[in-house]
């Protein structure tokens, strides 16, 4: 078996939900910060924690996980490769971002938002710069 292409479909696959996550979570902030009825604001706590808990944490971690075995397959020294050392860069910022919409997560579940919505639509697209700047990084290695 080939465990290469095995591991980079896995990473891939972890990659899309942890993405589809990254991308969702902070459109339910908009709406959670211009929510106005406590029943509202209830449904958009429960969409957040279980969209972080169930869904972004195990496909970051397991983006990592298959990453790493894929580093390990290729071998370390693909490190000394620009292409990889830019995109180490940007998964470690990306899991920044992760882990500071755990906590927008947290303060909306205790109701101690301070951010407006039109806070969370621009930083909404972090991941999207992120995500295309990785794509040509990693599909045409240019250095």
């Amino acid at each position: 078996m080939n465990f290469y292409l095995l591991f980079k479909s896995l990473h891939l696959i972890a990659v899309i939900s942890w993405m589809a996550g990254l991308l969702y979570l902070p459109r339910i902030f908009v709406y959670h910060a211009e929510a106005t009825h406590d029943s509202q604001k209830n449904v958009f706590k429960t969409m957040e924690r279980k969209l972080y808990n169930y869904i972004m944490m195990p496909a970051m971690l397991l983006s990592w996980l298959f990453g790493f075995l894929l580093i390990h397959s290729l071998g370390f020294n693909v490190f000394s490769e620009l292409w990889m050392q830019i995109k180490t860069a940007l998964v470690i910022i990306l899991t920044y971002y992760h882990f500071l919409l755990g906590k927008y997560v947290g303060d909306f579940a205790i109701a101690q938002n301070t951010k407006t919505s039109k806070f969370y639509r621009i930083i909404n697209e972090i991941p999207t710069i992120i995500l295309i700047v990785v794509i040509f990084v990693v599909v045409f290695k240019p250095l």
